[in-house]
């Protein structure tokens, strides 16, 4: 049952006013919802965050949350245009170059928020590959 509801994701803050700053400033996320200290945003296919007071925040050395893109390299450079940083990465398995790793069918970019959460956007290259795909069959059809 309980993967027929809806998901939302947890996002831990030290100074919520400061992540606040960082998530509607530079991210651009419009407020939903004020709720016991913390903040509600409500994103695609019904799924939301809420941003909470909590000492834990940026404890995880795992990513916290990702979106999934269509095009990462036009989200990357509007993020970048508004003051995001993308991590780099060089571990066994995994190198970023200019802040992407592809694999899995996937081709991905992490940053981090103002608490120290780590954040991704991902594309699905298996998607876009299908797509390209139809697109290639109906022009030469």
């Amino acid at each position: 049952m309980l993967q027929q509801a809806p998901i939302y994701v947890y996002l831990p803050a030290t100074d919520v006013a400061r992540a606040r700053a960082f998530y509607e400033g530079k991210l651009g996320f419009r407020p939903s919802e004020e709720v016991a200290g913390g903040v509600a945003y409500t994103f695609g296919d019904g799924t939301a965050a809420f941003l909470y007071p909590t000492q834990n925040a940026g404890t995880s050395r795992a990513s916290q949350a990702f979106w999934r893109v269509d095009d990462l390299e036009r989200e990357m450079a509007d993020l970048r245009s508004r003051g995001v940083t993308f991590e780099d990465y060089d571990l066994p398995g995994m190198k970023t170059a200019n802040g992407i790793a592809t694999g899995g069918g996937a081709r991905s970019a992490w940053f981090k928020d103002t608490e120290g959460n780590i954040l991704a956007i991902v594309q699905d290259v298996r998607a876009a590959r299908k797509q390209h795909d139809r697109e290639t069959d109906s022009v030469t059809t």
